[in-house]
């Protein structure tokens, strides 16, 4: 049997620090969603139990919503050329 070639090796891809950041932004605007619905739950009943419920639900419902709108998005070009490598090229037989 022969031995598959070594793939060539590849350019590390390092992120930018927006990019690495990104995911603390949509928690942290979550969580102030989730702040801003506890604290007017609060203000209007005065109980504390019930507004941290309605600050949990507000931060669930906030991230969920969040990451839905993240998913229905437009995928840019450098995502669309990461997936082209991961489909098995024409030419070469023993890729992978």
């Amino acid at each position: 049997m022969t031995q598959p070639s070594d793939p060539a090796p590849q350019d590390r891809v390092t992120p930018t620090r927006r990019d690495r950041l990104k995911p603390l932004e949509l928690i942290g605007f979550s969580a102030i969603l989730g702040i801003f619905a506890g604290l007017i739950v609060l203000g209007a009943t005065r109980e504390i139990v019930l507004a941290l419920v309605f600050l949990g639900v507000g931060f669930i419902v906030s991230i969920m919503m969040v990451a839905l709108v993240g998913l229905g998005g437009k995928p840019s070009q450098e995502d669309l050329d990461a997936r082209k490598d991961l489909q098995k090229p024409d030419d070469k037989p023993n890729w992978h």
